[in-house]
């Protein structure tokens, strides 16, 4: 598969992990947008959000929760901090494997862009 965060779970590339268990990886974006910019992906394979199905809803809000997990970690949870999955190329998707953008440490605006 030539997908590159499938590659990454793969560790055929490298990354900055955050977290990792059986269903979601988790690492530090290498083109951050703020101080804490932490990708997570779910293991599993799904190219946007739109082939998100009934059966992926657990993935989903595990996603989220491990989100939240990572905030408390990086101590943002508290002062706030930024969720987005972009969904297709004019949203800004550049891989096509859905993630989760989580941003933090710095004041985040809207709209944003």
């Amino acid at each position: 598969m030539s997908c590159l965060f499938c590659k990454i779970i793969a560790k055929e590339i490298p990354a900055k992990t955050v977290y990792e268990d059986e269903t979601v990886f988790a690492f530090e974006d290498i083109h951050p947008q703020a101080p804490v910019h932490i990708l997570i992906i779910p293991k599993k394979h799904l190219s946007t959000a739109l082939e998100i199905e009934n059966d992926d809803h657990p993935l989903i809000g595990h996603m989220f929760q491990v989100a939240n997990r990572i905030a408390r970690d990086k101590k943002v949870a508290d002062r706030g901090f930024r969720l987005v999955m972009n969904c297709n190329r004019e949203s800004g998707q550049t891989v096509f494997h859905i993630h989760l953008h989580l941003l933090a440490g710095r004041t985040m605006h809207w709209p944003p862009g």
